[in-house]
């Protein structure tokens, strides 16, 4: 309280629009990454898995911090370039120059701003993410072992594919009452080198998929002829297999805090698989990188938004997009290269900012001897 006090009136304007922006950038950004890669991820499995709508929704909501966290930085470029734009554009900084208020006194308060971003990028990123990330993931492989329970109906049959086109299981269930399955049969196709015909009189749902007891299951060929007969007194039909090795392959330490992947990476190095290991150490120092972007944005986008006074139309959007599509480019290659073990992690996590925080200073070294 005491510092915002000792707010100037000068740093209260700037502040103030600085917000504003930032926050119309939030929700535009947000917006944007949730329509074309979250969204349709979600739909995908919702059509292939039969995942339940609010159970998609929910998914969609555990999402949210982890897409939060990379448009904050996007929109702390958007504000600074719009904001400091908006003053040239208004003859606001020519005053201020005349006042001999120079570009080091205007941009003090975008850099608080941002080193504040910085401090809740790395909040959220620490605490909130890593929890909903995984109850995200929990939460999917339960509604898929758990999905399309026909409570209530008779002669029914339903099929699982594999890889969106090609048949894995297919059943039929004579009832289904109270989640308890009656006369069930089912053709599993899953091995390329047989195929298994189940039937059971009895079956019900529990969290590993669904569970048949006193079952009798045949074992052919694929060219028909008849392996073996056996029966087994209870089996489990995992639907959540083939999505859980998915989930597992994508897995780059995103569930994980930055206090939670030091001991893992310490403890586990020499157990997990390479890639893996390479892609938990960027994410560790991803974990960092990420939350400094905040002020590196800030170090390049106030000298770039500072236009000539011949310029009278605003750059600032065109400008915002160029940085992030620039950043973005070179944190996609630099990545890459980290997974491939080309570069060390903390290289391949920190390039764009080295590189984009590189070209900044020098931006605002020669910007600051002008104004």
């Amino acid at each position: 309280m005491n510092y915002l006090k000792k707010l100037t009136i000068l740093d209260k304007y700037i502040l103030k629009q600085i917000i504003e922006v930032f926050i119309l950038g939030v929700v535009a950004f947000t917006s944007i990454i949730f329509a074309s890669d979250t969204f349709i991820s979600l739909i995908k499995q919702i059509s292939a898995y039969g995942m339940p709508i609010n159970i998609a929704l929910m998914i969609i909501l555990l999402n949210l911090p982890s897409v939060i966290v990379m448009t904050i930085p996007m929109s702390v470029l958007f504000s600074t370039v719009m904001t400091v734009n908006k003053l040239c554009l208004q003859s606001e900084i020519t005053v201020m120059k005349a006042c001999a208020i120079g570009i080091k006194r205007i941009a003090k308060p975008i850099f608080a701003f941002g080193i504040v971003m910085a401090v809740i990028t790395f909040f959220i990123n620490e605490t909130v993410v890593p929890v909903t990330a995984s109850q995200s993931k929990t939460l999917a492989l339960y509604a898929l072992v758990q999905r399309n329970i026909p409570e209530g109906k008779r002669n029914f049959s339903m099929k699982e594919l594999k890889d969106g086109n090609y048949l894995k299981r297919l059943f039929y269930v004579e009832k289904c009452e109270d989640k308890q399955f009656s006369n069930v049969s089912i053709l599993d196709m899953s091995d390329t080198d047989k195929i298994q015909i189940l039937q059971a009189k009895t079956g019900t749902s529990v969290i590993q998929g669904w569970q048949f007891d006193n079952a009798s299951v045949y074992t052919i060929s694929r060219q028909g002829k008849a392996l073996n007969t056996s029966w087994i007194e209870k089996t489990i039909v995992d639907f959540g297999s083939d999505i859980q090795n998915q989930l597992d392959k994508k897995n780059d330490g995103s569930d994980l805090s930055f206090i939670e992947l030091l001991p893992y990476l310490i403890n586990n190095g020499t157990n997990i698989d390479s890639s893996v290991l390479a892609k938990y150490k960027v994410k560790f120092w991803e974990k960092i990188a990420l939350p400094i972007t905040c002020i590196v944005f800030v170090l390049l986008g106030v000298p770039l938004a500072i236009t000539p006074p011949r310029v009278r139309h605003n750059r600032g959007f065109l400008f915002t997009i160029a940085i992030i599509f620039c950043y973005y480019i070179i944190r996609a290659f630099s990545i890459s290269l980290g997974y491939s073990h080309t570069i060390n992690a903390f290289l391949a996590a920190n390039l764009p900012n080295i590189l984009l925080g590189i070209a900044g200073y020098l931006l605002y070294k020669q910007k600051a001897e002008k104004i």
